[in-house]
């Protein structure tokens, strides 16, 4: 039987080729307002919203530790640290960002990929988010203008490869 490279080849989840690899981009910049989430057909995402520019992100799969102190940040699922290069706190120190409940920052209840967004806290000028998903699977971040004078930062996580 002879075998043709079409079908050996399948076509990527939903056209998505966006892999696991970790992203990041250096700069500093902006004040981390608020987390926030949606659900969309082919992937789950994550805004970290921002009063300025975002600048600054380093998101990768792997252990997720509290700002400060390095305490691990237990999450259900498959540990995705979301580093953000802006704090959540203003010039006076005042909290610009402070959830309710730290290790559930989202309600992200019945989501196909998203198992716990968590709160690990804001430290030198970084703050740091733990997003638990379902498995390693493909993500991508793009930094984003508005709403308003602001910015976000977006994660989304696709549901499969």
């Amino acid at each position: 039987m002879k075998r043709t490279a079409a079908l050996l080849t399948a076509a990527p989840y939903c056209g998505i080729t966006w892999g696991s690899l970790a992203k990041a981009a250096a700069p500093y910049g902006g004040t981390l307002t608020d987390l926030r989430s949606g659900r969309h057909a082919c992937y789950d995402r994550l805004v970290v919203d921002v009063a300025g520019t975002v600048s600054g992100w380093d998101v990768r799969y792997g252990p997720v530790a509290q700002d400060g102190s390095g305490t691990p940040v237990p999450l259900r699922g498959t540990d995705l640290r979301i580093i953000v290069h802006s704090p959540a706190h203003d010039g006076d120190y005042s909290p610009t960002y402070d959830p309710p409940k730290d290790s559930e920052a989202v309600d992200v209840t019945g989501y196909r990929t998203f198992r716990q967004v968590a709160w690990a806290g804001s430290f030198e000028g970084q703050s740091t988010i733990g997003l638990g998903v379902r498995a390693r699977l493909p993500f991508r971040v793009l930094a984003l203008d508005g709403p308003g004078t602001g910015s976000r930062l977006v994660i989304d996580v696709a549901h499969a490869w």
